[in-house]
């Protein structure tokens, strides 16, 4: 059956679409490229000197939609990488030993800046590592970003980042850009990036209405799409999401539930938070065991890789650096264990879920550790149903519909069960 597309998802595509356009003509039009990851991106200041941004773990998630992904990472193990490495590196490297063609057929061009802002996860070290001996001529900048192991930014650990700013980032991209550093233009970016900020959250606060007018989880992961891409900071990004919004909340006013790729969906039964990636080789087939069952993701920690603005915080165009700093710190992967459970804990109750599931990947230790610990300290909590699921990121062989699937229907008849054990209890 023919996908229903929402407006906002077609105007997405067309942003990726021109995105890749002009990475295909950089080499003609003389635009340097700097290769980045999701989290930590710092689109703003990429934009304040003219780069055009390549986010590898994009690529490899774009890879996996249109079934490309197989082949890359059978590339990447004929090459020595192991069966257990992350399969976005190895995606994204088997990409790049066969001919660095881009999930939309263009080439990709060779990166001039990797630019590594570290947020969480080791294995975007390692990662670098790997391209810097793909292209040697590539001018590698790692900002170090503090963890918050102890639960809390400090003024300490802001002034460290911005040190490395002014001592590392600027002075390089200004060697190889060849632009001097303007604040007055990251300032612009920074004002339009709190702009969209503010738009987002307000999207995804729509999920508290019943029924939720969208999926926060399968759609957001295409909402979330334009900022993780490098637009947040443009004046595209604000209009995109401005127009989103309007879209979602005529959807409120109609009292209609969210579209699926089979259409909308039209009786809302169970309401869930999602913790975890999504799996991308079988995006589809993955959400329609939810669908199916009537089940909607009211909210999820995925769509807050890319910054968490569910508590407030904003780009401040007042203190730039320093905005940027805390930005870094502030993304999902760097906050600590109990962090993410008060987070996760907050949705559960501000949004009204029945219960709660968990995507483990078999390949990401940043999203993997700790996810059995975090839903048994929300069980006790909140005491509400729990689920547990096992998948993968880009890696085919490692998404098995049968036993997702047995998994799913076991929580589902538990979430039935204690909804009429309530409905009882309040009669």
């Amino acid at each position: 059956m023919e996908a229903q597309k929402e407006r906002s998802m077609i105007l997405q595509k067309e942003m990726v679409s021109g995105l890749f356009n002009e990475l295909g003509r950089a080499k003609e039009t003389g635009r340097k490229v700097c290769y980045t990851f999701v989290p930590g991106n710092l689109s703003e200041l990429i934009r304040t000197f003219d780069l055009l941004p390549v986010y590898p773990e994009i690529n490899a998630l774009q890879s996996a939609m249109r079934k490309k992904s197989a082949g890359y990472i059978k590339e990447a193990e004929k090459n020595a990488h192991s069966e257990d490495v992350c399969t976005y590196v190895k995606c994204d490297v088997g990409m790049m030993m066969k001919g660095n063609f881009g999930p939309t057929g263009e080439k990709i061009p060779e990166p001039d800046i990797l630019l590594l802002s570290y947020t969480g996860c080791f294995t975007f070290l390692k990662w670098f590592e790997t391209l810097k001996r793909l292209y040697p001529n590539a001018e590698v900048i790692m900002i170090h970003t503090p963890y918050q192991e102890a639960g809390k930014m400090t003024p300490e650990m802001t002034q460290y980042m911005v040190r490395q700013f002014r001592e590392e980032v600027i002075p390089k991209m200004e060697k190889v850009t060849g632009i001097k550093y303007d604040e007055e233009k990251l300032k612009y970016h920074l004002n339009l990036a709190k702009e969209a900020q503010d738009w987002i959250a307000k999207i995804f606060e729509t999920t508290k209405h019943k029924p939720s007018p969208i999926d926060a989880y399968f759609a957001g992961v295409y909402y979330i799409g334009p900022i993780n891409i490098g637009f947040r900071g443009t004046p595209e990004a604000v209009e995109y999401y401005k127009a989103l919004y309007e879209e979602i909340m005529e959807r409120v006013r109609l009292g209609l539930g969210p579209i699926t790729p089979e259409g909308e969906m039209k009786e809302e039964k169970y309401r869930l938070v999602v913790e975890g990636p999504p799996n991308w080789t079988s995006f589809r087939e993955f959400w329609k065991l939810f669908y199916d069952m009537g089940a909607v993701i009211v909210a999820s920690s995925y769509t807050k890789v890319g910054g968490v603005y569910d508590l407030g915080w904003r780009h401040d165009s007042t203190r730039p650096l320093e905005s940027l700093s805390e930005y870094c710190m502030n993304c999902y992967t760097n906050l600590n264990i109990p962090q993410r459970i008060d987070l996760l804990s907050k949705c559960i109750t501000e949004y009204s879920a029945d219960g709660y599931v968990t995507n483990s990947i078999k390949s990401c230790n940043s999203f993997s550790a700790g996810q059995l610990g975090m839903m048994r300290e929300i069980e006790d909590r909140l005491e509400i149903p729990v689920g547990f699921i096992e998948s993968d990121l880009v890696d085919p062989r490692y998404f098995s519909y049968s036993n997702i699937k047995n998994r799913l229907e076991s929580f589902f008849q538990m979430l039935e069960q204690r909804k009429k054990i309530v409905k009882t209890e309040t009669v």
